[in-house]
């Protein structure tokens, strides 16, 4: 009789066992987060500090920008963290989309290279200087040349080459797509190169003959966590954005992208 009892108490004991494992893991919650290009060792440290409360983040990787947000539309992922502030609003304008951002990851610096010169005083009239095409970095290039002193804007929020009202130099300037400003370095004097095409071409920041600097002025371009707008207060979003606001992360951008980017978070100008 013992021997039956001692039975069903093990039985028992491992059904609650079981129960319990199914319950935990019926707790955990996937959230798929869209990105271009390869995993970010920022978004990674986020991962492992959201997997201890539950939150599984599953990365889906996007080959083009055109791509993680007709996913976000489409609900084949749930955020994504590859844009800016500009580039979500321009999208959601020109497609009907509603996707709103519901917390700032990093900001990258756009800066001025050159193989021919060391000091950005030594452009002269006549020489060549590219930017990237599309427009939202069409704008902050040209941005990036008019607080260099180089040439002056219309009150344009995202200017183009139509709006240049002075060529103070007399340079002559030229895009092309964003992916080949760092290549275009052999036959032009100057390029304006975005943070990430930069760090690919193994360009070192330091080296730059001028570089973007952080004010309330570049908050257009400082890269998001996005979701469609019903879902802006999700709980578990939100811990998400949480986890990404900490010194852990802050930390890992700094030692990990080598100036290239910096947190957005920590800069009040941007809030």
């Amino acid at each position: 009789m013992k021997r039956i009892f001692l039975i069903f108490i093990t039985t028992l004991s491992l059904f609650i066992l079981v129960g319990c494992g199914n319950n935990q893991a019926s707790k955990e919650t996937t959230v798929k987060v869209g990105i271009t290009g390869s995993n970010d060792p920022a978004l990674q440290k986020v991962t492992k500090m959201v997997k201890k409360e539950g939150i599984n983040i599953k990365v889906v990787e996007f080959s083009d920008y055109s791509q993680p947000n007709t996913a976000l539309a489409q609900g084949e992922i749930d955020m994504n963290d590859f844009q800016t502030y500009t580039f979500q609003s321009d999208w959601n304008k020109k497609h009907k989309t509603d996707i709103v951002s519901i917390g700032q990851t990093v900001i990258a610096p756009m800066s001025l290279f050159s193989k021919k010169i060391t000091n950005i005083k030594q452009l002269k009239k006549g020489d060549k200087v590219a930017i990237p095409n599309d427009v939202t970095n069409e704008g902050r290039a040209l941005q990036l040349l008019e607080s260099a002193g180089l040439i002056k804007l219309n009150d344009a929020k995202i200017p183009s080459l139509r709006d240049i009202t002075e060529n103070k130099v007399g340079i002559k300037i030229s895009s092309l797509d964003a992916g080949q400003t760092a290549k275009s370095l052999d036959d032009v004097t100057a390029a304006c190169v975005n943070s990430g095409v930069a760090s690919d071409a193994k360009l070192n920041p330091q080296n730059a003959i001028f570089r973007e600097t952080i004010t309330a002025k570049s908050k257009p371009y400082v890269n998001i966590l996005s979701v469609n707008a019903k879902d802006k207060n999700n709980p578990t979003y939100r811990k998400i954005v949480k986890a990404y606001h900490t010194k852990e992360v802050a930390d890992v951008i700094k030692k990990e992208f080598h100036g290239y980017e910096k947190a957005a978070w920590t800069y009040k100008i941007l809030q």
